[in-house]
């Protein structure tokens, strides 16, 4: 566990650079062309803030999954049983995990599924929208500079 929450604070910081770097571009002296280098910078920021969520999202899943079956008392799997009332958690019968979308769901005996943690909805939309994000500033970045170039070498 402490390596999910060292990865993702590293791709934290990294996002945090990076957006101070996309920030730099609204200071003078900045490089041209600078709405190429804004786009790069911004793509970097949100890829890394992706890579933070999502990594954050992973590491909780993979510790749910670890603790069930470790020991004593871990069937059904604690991350179903703690924290529910004893209402919710009856027939219990097993679990499902996923790691694309994130999700840890606890299966009763009669099919009914609930989500183990809420924060697993989050984490996969703001995943998704800092990854397409990223995505898309790139493509955008990429597109600037071909016009760029497209228009220094038709200008005479």
């Amino acid at each position: 566990m402490l390596v999910g929450l060292g990865l993702a604070a590293v791709c934290a910081v990294a996002a945090l650079v990076a957006a101070a770097g996309a920030l730099a571009m609204a200071l003078p002296g900045r490089p041209e062309p600078w709405s190429v280098q804004l786009m790069r910078r911004a793509a970097a920021a949100a890829a890394w803030a992706a890579a933070a969520v999502y990594s954050l999202g992973l590491f909780s899943v993979l510790d749910s999954e670890s603790a069930f079956g470790d020991g004593a008392n871990s069937v059904p799997a604690p991350a179903c049983r703690d924290g529910f009332a004893p209402a919710t958690i009856e027939g219990l019968s097993h679990h499902r995990s996923s790691y694309l979308p994130l999700r840890f769901d606890c299966v009763r005996d009669d099919g009914s599924v609930y989500a183990s943690d809420p924060y697993y909805g989050w984490m996969n939309g703001a995943t998704a929208v800092l990854a397409l994000s990223a995505a898309l500033l790139a493509i955008g970045a990429g597109y600037a500079s071909e016009l760029r170039a497209r228009g220094a070498a038709a200008a005479p």
